[in-house]
């Protein structure tokens, strides 16, 4: 065993080796701690640690009371993506932007509420606008933005149809986002929707719902935007963590 590498990694290593190696088939137990510990020369502090190591990589399952078991040969493999900002979190092109159709003060009706997920009756204000690419003026998405009343005044600002309404909150009011939920589903377009992309009812569209909560968890934003089916990717890069 390696002595550059920790005692425990290195003999989790070790036992993974002879995992991999088929000396205890999937499905068999390891031999037992004692015995581990005096093949190995290893304490059985160290060795729990190891044994820790290859349960967390999805090779062995530990049950309190009863022999460690092989469950896999190989590691899983996770995957891990990293935001640096919420503005990575299905964000938009800086070449498009957003035309203000609809701006108005509003209470929530039943179905409002249940959609926005605020109480029948509360105030909020709703901003309505297609969102184009800035060059060829080509219609994206239609967006249905709701957001605090206390934060209307953010669409008289010059940057308002260039900037992401909750940056501007942020930078605005100093209210910063905690927790963001982000749903995403496809759907046939309700008339109302595809009278403002110009296309058919009932065409396929994927709709993207963010909620954005601040650090008491209350909701201060949420974004309905319907995209048409053939105008929007959105990519992610995962990155495996085998080898970290």
């Amino acid at each position: 065993m390696k002595e550059s590498l920790p005692l425990y990694k290195a003999l989790a290593n070790a036992l993974t080796q002879r995992i991999y190696e088929g000396d205890w088939a999937v499905g068999s137990y390891l031999p037992s701690e004692a015995s581990l510990c005096k093949s190995f020369e290893a304490s059985r502090h160290t060795l729990r640690h190891a044994l820790q190591t290859l349960e967390r990589d999805g090779l062995v399952l530990r049950r309190q009371g009863a022999p460690t078991q092989v469950i896999s040969r190989r590691k899983v493999r996770r995957f891990t993506q990293s935001f640096n900002s919420p503005i990575d979190i299905l964000s938009y092109p800086r070449n498009t932007y957003r035309q203000n159709i609809v701006q108005d003060f509003i209470e929530l009706d039943k179905p409002l509420s249940e959609m926005i997920g605020s109480a029948v009756g509360s105030s909020w204000y709703h901003i309505g606008g297609i969102r184009k690419q800035r060059d060829s003026e080509e219609v994206i998405a239609w967006t249905d933005i709701y957001i605090l009343p206390q934060f209307a005044s953010l669409t008289s600002d010059p940057e308002h149809s260039q900037v992401m309404v909750f940056e501007q909150i942020e930078k605005k009011y100093g209210t910063r986002i905690d927790r963001a939920e982000v749903d995403v589903y496809s759907i046939g377009l309700p008339a109302h929707i595809a009278k403002r992309l110009e296309l058919k009812v009932g065409d396929p569209c994927l709709v993207i719902v963010r909620r954005y909560f601040d650090n008491q968890d209350k909701l201060f934003e949420v974004t309905f935007t319907y995209h048409r089916h053939n105008k929007y990717t959105y990519k992610m890069e995962f990155k495996s963590d085998i080898g970290n």
